[in-house]
């Protein structure tokens, strides 16, 4: 029997505060992202959303009542600390999250500037108030100020003037003299290299970095390689469907961040691009796993802009039609987010929240899934259903699914 497992990821798309949120992430209390976008736009119009059930998650008042919904729904936790794309991700495919080490990269600045200048790079630090390196003239290398206190560094470039490759081995560099959980080397087309140093901001913990978002670097021809510390593809839904010659599609943002030999790989930012290239390989993959992630979700929330939000999740619910009804009866179909970004919470960093979650099979129920402990659960489940070897982390909910 020829089996698939659909995955869509909103990025940044919370359902609420984790219990935790006090502890770890006090600037986060009374976070709700999907909650608070519909409180901004409450002519939202997402009524694939609501079939499916989204409401009898959040009861959001201006959502429309639904008494049985065509998937079952729940929650999910962040089990990784704080509210970070890369780990979540890699949580959602299955990987149980290791402590990282945390430091601004003033910290860091002096070693890995002898270390690039070893390599022969030329590296300077333009502004000594200012701790960054420009290597090249080119290539900015910062702490990322669009997630939590020293998790990652960005390695950022103008790629009319240098090569991707070129600036990959400046971020392999990077990586290999630091600890921090990742190191993101990223570039795009059409921005010059002083406008992206225009660009670069101290937010107010201290942190100085490249407002990605401001610079444009994601409009034209952008590419980005994620180099993570001490995670393994090898027991993840992707790796696992791959080893046992299934196909795997990983589309947009998540074959960005998820590593697996043999994919294929659709690189992506624009949301309709995403969307109808998940539906056009719903044509190509027989058996095996489709992974999605739609990113401008995650960059409006960084900008602080819930109109826009709406929008992206307006024209999602505008393809998921087409999704259901390609999906054959042996099909399942997961919606979730990696963490939050509430774009009215007060500041534009992720926010540590719940998400939600939405399965669905033409053969399946209705039924509550519960608030569950990890991310996790939904590589768990499509290993489960595909008949795959356990995930290195994570619970199956397949028998709430198939009603047993």
């Amino acid at each position: 029997m020829k089996k698939r497992v659909i995955v869509l990821i909103l990025d940044s798309l919370g359902v609420g505060n984790m219990d935790d949120v006090e502890d770890y992430h006090p600037q986060d209390v009374g976070a709700n992202t999907f909650w608070h976008i519909i409180d901004s736009n409450p002519a939202i119009n997402i009524p694939t959303f609501e079939k499916l059930g989204i409401n009898k998650i959040l009861n959001h008042p201006k959502l429309k009542p639904v008494e049985e919904s065509l998937a079952c729904y729940g929650m999910l936790n962040l089990m990784h600390e704080g509210a970070d794309s890369f780990e979540g991700h890699n949580e959602i495919m299955g990987s149980r999250p290791k402590k990282t080490y945390l430091a601004p990269f003033v910290e860091n600045i002096d070693e890995v500037k002898r270390a690039l200048e070893k390599q022969g790079f030329d590296v300077k630090i333009p502004e000594p108030s200012f701790p960054y390196l420009l290597v090249n003239d080119l290539v900015i290398v910062a702490d990322n100020i669009e997630t939590d206190y020293g998790q990652i560094y960005n390695v950022s470039a103008p790629l009319d003037y240098i090569s991707f490759e070129e600036v990959l081995k400046i971020g392999q560099c990077v990586r290999d003299n630091v600890k921090v959980n990742r190191v993101i080397t990223l570039g795009g087309e059409n921005v010059t290299p002083g406008f992206l140093r225009q660009c670069i901001e101290r937010r107010q913990d201290g942190l100085v970095g490249l407002n990605s978002p401001k610079s444009e670097i994601y409009k034209q021809g952008y590419q980005v390689r994620h180099l993570g510390f001490g995670i393994s593809p090898e027991f993840q839904l992707p790796t696992l469907a791959k080893k046992a010659g299934l196909d795997v599609s990983l589309i947009g943002k998540m074959q960005d961040v998820i590593y697996c030999e043999g994919a294929r790989k659709y690189p992506g930012v624009d949301t309709e691009k995403v969307m109808q290239d998940m539906i056009r390989e719903m044509d190509n993959v027989e058996h095996g796993v489709i992974a999605s992630t739609v990113q401008e979700t995650d960059i409006a929330g960084h900008a602080q802009d819930p109109d826009r939000y709406t929008n992206r999740i307006e024209l999602v619910d505008s393809y998921l039609p087409q999704i259901l009804n390609k999906m054959t009866e042996d099909d399942l179909f997961i919606m979730s987010a990696d963490h939050g970004n509430d774009p009215t919470i007060g500041h534009s960093q992720h926010t540590r929240e719940k998400t939600y979650l939405l399965a669905y099979m033409k053969s399946g129920t209705s039924d509550f899934l519960g608030e569950r402990a990890t991310l996790s659960d939904i590589a768990a489940t499509g290993a489960d259903y595909l008949g795959l070897e356990k995930t290195e982390n994570g619970t199956s909910f397949l028998p709430i699914l198939v009603n047993k």
